[in-house]
């Protein structure tokens, strides 16, 4: 005889769905203006539903930062791997940030992490560890493509390639920052060709 105590009631829920919602509603009223009834209502779902999930808004916070980091926050480094041209996959990798800065259909604007998460880093648990890691990896991530740009003998054998990295993940934050101010897009890729030539000289 099946034991119907132990089964569980399956999920009634997309997980990445109502993270999606739960990310929209941080983006915009922040870490501790985001009520729990905020929450519940954005995504859909109830409260037992959301604890049962996530533990609590620190919980669901958390986890949202890394859906952000692992989803979301990729699209500019996708478009930087896939071009197989070096000076080109700068180019696509600046458009992109821009791209995603400027045109989100939630209404948000700019970066998650650098709009919203870093406000928190100094006074939400696990936050600036998380913080932290997202940019060492993202800095690792570019450096990677730089290297083997090297290896192929495209850059030259003394290209500095996490410096680079690191400066090209700082001039995607200025982008955001101007858009978040709401600079146009246009204006934002006026300088794109000196700004790729910055990056690989």
């Amino acid at each position: 005889m099946i034991d119907t105590k132990k089964i569980g009631r399956p999920k009634m829920f997309d997980r990445d769905q109502v993270l999606a919602s739960a990310l929209t509603i941080f983006w915009k009223k922040g870490y501790h203006g985001t009520s729990m009834a905020d929450l519940t209502s954005a995504m859909g779902i109830s409260g037992p539903s959301l604890y049962a999930e996530f533990g609590d808004k620190l919980g669901l916070y958390q986890s949202a930062i890394d859906s952000y980091v692992e989803n979301d926050a990729c699209a500019p480094l996708v478009a930087f791997e896939q071009e197989p041209d070096i000076r080109r996959a700068v180019r696509a990798f600046m458009n992109a940030a821009i791209d995603y800065a400027t045109e989100q259909e939630s209404g948000v604007r700019g970066c998650f992490l650098a709009s919203c998460v870093v406000a928190n880093a100094g006074d939400v648990e696990g936050i600036e560890d998380r913080l932290k890691q997202a940019v060492e990896a993202t800095d690792l991530r570019l450096s990677e493509r730089f290297t083997s740009e090297i290896d192929k003998g495209v850059l030259p054998k003394d290209f500095p390639a996490l410096t680079r990295a690191r400066l090209m993940f700082d001039l995607r934050q200025g982008h955001v920052f101007r858009a978040r101010s709401g600079c146009d897009p246009e204006t934002l890729k006026e300088d794109l060709d000196f700004r790729v030539d910055i990056v690989l000289s």
